[in-house]
């Protein structure tokens, strides 16, 4: 029998205070566990922290919350109301999809809503709409509250949900299947873009990710004031109050490995933390590459992480506008400004890896529902471009940034005129950033793209079948990328690891200075 180091007993390490390594931490928490979180950032929250500069907070990662009830359990499971710790506020309307030819189509809370909406764009497709919003229900109740939401690493696991996935078409992409059921292009498209917010292919994913149209629909679009960094910083008080640290400016270099049991990390600064339990919120290839780098791997080799599809990389331009608060009412909290390829350019993204004149972007102006975002009269914005991920090769970042970002400002001008003239403070995130950043493979935006043979059983599993002891949360393991999903691998991990047979004694580790 594999002994525990004495130290080891009750201790559990979460490497990465990522949204998934914090929710994981909380759980464990809950549990009886004595945790240690670390993250060699300098804020809580992984690719939903933020930076602040000039009194401009620019949110990172993600900008809304779909399924807020995954929070509010998550709290109540530490005892917690996560309403008094967090303001969460319902989004109407949630964005707006602005078209080359000059139409908008705006998502709106309420079914009565959005079909007015589909019968003032096409009107021809307002019985589809309802078929497909029927569809999306029905895979919401599979994919989301039964696959979502249960381990998948067993064989078993995934020849026993085969049926309902030929049932559910899940070999059908998801634009596949909105256009089955509507005709007009730009509403083919709000039904379908859906998967590049957790770095799929429209056109290759599974049509179960048509389940999103009913996130939206039946829970609406929120917004944390402050920012995603606020929904973070409350759960690293949580963990605190359990009894857990969190240990910012600190980076594992390599999880230790005790009699074939994976027991803790080194940091790059040479110390050793022990753990009963090891958590890795770190990218999987990262993890499987990099801190099991000494370790003998059977599935999740160097050479299978490499020949793995990565979802698209991102190019994100931050910046910070002076007096501009009252002026251009027409720009909204999120707009989506839509190129004119659609196709073709979701193709040059993930499989040809070229990079064309046009584009589309996702807008982000916080300040139209939270002023904290940046000086009084003030604006903050991010424009997020997906371009394809490094591996293929498609631009020396350090020297195109500036081109690209001329790109998208004219992109940009006829939602925000004059814009440039107004910018006090900017900061530009590219697939390289990403890499440096967040250790992403390839500068992946959401690391492994969730392809069906990516998904579910095919991704790398909560429990590792590499070394005992190991689990894995986050984006890169099942259920997925996105908010909802993160937060789900902290629920999949909670039915895995048991309560601790001995209570750890209390430990007292430097909190890092945010």
């Amino acid at each position: 029998m594999t002994q525990i180091p004495p130290l080891a007993q009750g201790q559990a390490l979460v490497i990465g205070a990522g949204l998934g390594g914090l929710a994981s931490a909380m759980r464990l928490g809950a549990k009886g566990w004595r945790v240690t979180v670390i993250d060699r950032l300098d804020r809580a929250g992984g690719r939903g922290s933020s930076i602040t500069e000039q009194g401009h907070r620019f949110d990172l990662g993600p900008t809304i919350v779909t399924v807020p009830q995954t929070l509010r359990d998550l709290w109540a499971t530490c005892g917690r109301d996560f309403d008094r710790d967090v303001d969460l506020r319902p989004l109407d309307p949630f964005y707006e999809i602005r078209f080359q030819d000059g139409r908008r189509f705006t998502m709106r809370p309420g079914v009565p809503a959005m079909r007015d909406e589909v019968r003032r764009l096409a009107p021809q497709d307002l019985a589809g709409f309802d078929r497909f919003l029927q569809d999306a229900t029905a895979r919401y109740h599979f994919g989301f509250e039964d696959l979502g939401r249960r381990p998948m690493h067993k064989l078993i696991d995934l020849i026993k949900v085969l049926p309902k996935f030929a049932w559910f078409r899940a070999d059908r992409s998801v634009h596949a299947h909105a256009a089955r059921r509507v005709t007009d292009p730009a509403l083919r498209f709000a039904l379908s873009f859906h998967p590049l917010f957790i770095g799929g292919d429209p056109f290759r994913v599974t049509s179960m990710y048509a389940l999103v149209s009913h996130l939206e629909s039946a829970f609406g679009v929120h917004y944390a004031m402050g920012g995603v960094q606020a929904i973070a910083d409350a759960m690293m008080r949580v963990i605190q109050g359990q009894g857990g640290t969190v240990r910012l400016n600190t980076e594992a270099d390599e999880i230790l490995v005790h009699q074939g049991r994976a027991a803790g990390v080194r940091l790059t600064s040479g110390e050793e933390i022990p753990a009963e339990v090891t958590v890795s919120n770190a990218d999987p290839g990262f993890t499987y590459g990099q801190l099991l780098r000494n370790h003998p791997k059977r599935r999740w080799t160097d050479r299978r992480m490499a020949r793995s599809r990565w979802s698209m990389g991102l190019f994100v331009w931050y910046f910070g506008t002076k007096g501009t608060r009252a002026l251009w009412p027409d720009a909204g909290h999120h707009t989506i400004l839509v190129g004119p390829r659609y196709r073709e350019h979701i193709r040059d993204l993930f499989r040809t890896g070229r990079i064309d004149d046009d584009m589309s972007l996702y807008v982000h102006r916080p300040t139209v529902t939270d002023p904290s975002a940046a000086p009084a009269g003030d604006d903050t914005f991010y424009a997020l471009s997906p371009v394809p991920h490094l591996g293929h090769n498609a631009a020396d970042w350090g020297t195109f940034a500036e081109t690209y970002k001329a790109r998208v400002a004219a992109m940009l001008e006829p939602l925000i005129p004059g814009f440039r003239d107004r910018i006090t403070a900017e900061r530009v995130f590219t697939p390289e950033t990403f890499q440096q950043r967040y250790l992403s493979p390839f500068g992946a935006g959401f690391s492994l793209e969730p392809r069906i043979l990516q998904s579910a059983y095919f991704r790398p599993h909560n429990i590792s079948e590499e070394l005992p002891g190991l689990y894995l949360t986050g984006a890169g393991t099942h259920p997925g990328a996105g908010v909802p999903g993160v937060i789900g691998s902290a629920e999949i991990l909670d039915q895995l690891v048991p309560a601790p047979k001995v209570r750890a004694a209390p430990v007292t580790l430097p909190l890092a200075a945010e």
